[in-house]
């Protein structure tokens, strides 16, 4: 009998996934402009501020002027030379970022200390906001230490419980950020509980589906499979187990929850219990649009920026059918 440990091999890290990589790709792209939504703390300030000295953005500040220029003197933020919009409040900000891009004056939209809900019910207004064809959605891209690809996490931020044509738009939206980023053609995982379809588990139905509409070209760009458990979607010695084979199954870059709780709840997860760090934007609008958090890290706030960066960019020369 052989006693002697096996030796385990540590993941090869994807390089580019690695935020400061990231960053740095962003920084060799045309610095875009980016309308801030009521930068009026610290957290939200500081991030646009770094951003712009890091040359990822060029802010364009939108809020109480008296508010702003108050906490950039308590936390030593110079915000000389940056256009600053003075609004009376959150709401006037939200309607006037939104009106920033709108005129092309801003290729990307930044939510400050406002709620999401504030910020979004702008974008999403028929006539005066950022709506395309498709439906909005968001994507979480994080860095897990545990495993060796970018992972991406859709949608935990914006559609509540989506139906089958919104997931055909999350699922899509996913696959053109992973080009975006120079990533490739992504490997699609459509999770549910379980990897076979049963007819009780309404997301085993949906996955079935959305497989089958990339068959027909109904999704394009990306290698879909589902449905798919958690385990079998990312282990390859699981998805052995169950003996699934696929170009997907173990080894899947883009993870598609069947509702916001799953999302939220695995994102959650990986940050908190699995060390991981988490970047994220909204697209399916007209422009990206970073969602900052007060619990993000400084890194993964500078890195949503820089996400946001790269897609503008690849938005402004390649046609994605967005309109």
């Amino acid at each position: 009998m052989n006693l002697q440990k096996k030796e385990h091999k540590k993941p090869v890290r994807h390089e580019l996934v690695k935020f400061e990589a990231l960053i740095k790709a962003a920084q060799q792209v045309p610095t875009q402009i980016c309308a801030v939504a009521h930068p009026c703390d610290a957290t939200s300030l500081s991030a646009a501020i770094e951003a712009y000295e890091l040359k990822i953005i060029t802010p364009i500040l939108i809020g109480p002027r008296h508010k702003i220029e108050q906490i950039a003197q308590q936390e030593g933020l110079n915000i000389e030379g940056l256009e600053l919009i003075d609004v009376p409040h959150s709401h006037a900000a939200a309607a006037e970022a939104v009106a920033q891009v709108r005129a092309g004056h801003a290729a990307l939209l930044m939510k400050g200390s406002l709620h999401t809900d504030e910020l979004m019910h702008e974008v999403m207004r028929a006539k005066k906001g950022l709506r395309t064809a498709r439906r909005l959605s968001h994507v979480f891209l994080m860095d897990v230490p545990t495993y060796e690809e970018p992972l991406f996490i859709t949608d935990a931020a914006i559609n509540i419980s989506p139906d089958l044509n919104c997931k055909a738009d999350i699922v899509q939206n996913a696959i053109n950020l992973h080009i975006a980023l120079g990533l490739g053609e992504p490997r699609v995982a459509i999770l549910s509980a379980v990897e076979q379809v049963n007819p009780k588990i309404a997301s085993t139905i949906d996955a079935a589906a959305l497989c089958k509409m990339a068959e027909r070209g109904q999704i394009t760009a990306g290698i879909l499979d589902g449905p798919l458990a958690m385990d079998n979607a990312v282990s390859p010695r699981a998805a052995e187990m169950k003996g699934l084979t696929s170009a997907v199954a173990g080894r899947a870059q883009i993870l598609v929850v069947p509702d916001l709780e799953a999302g939220n709840m695995l994102a959650k997860n990986l940050i908190f219990l699995a060390g991981a760090d988490a970047a994220g934007i909204v697209v399916g609008a007209k422009v990206p649009i970073i969602l900052t958090s007060r619990a993000d890290t400084r890194l993964a706030r500078l890195a949503s920026c820089g996400v946001a960066t790269l897609y503008a960019q690849y938005l402004s020369t390649q046609a994605l059918g967005i309109r």
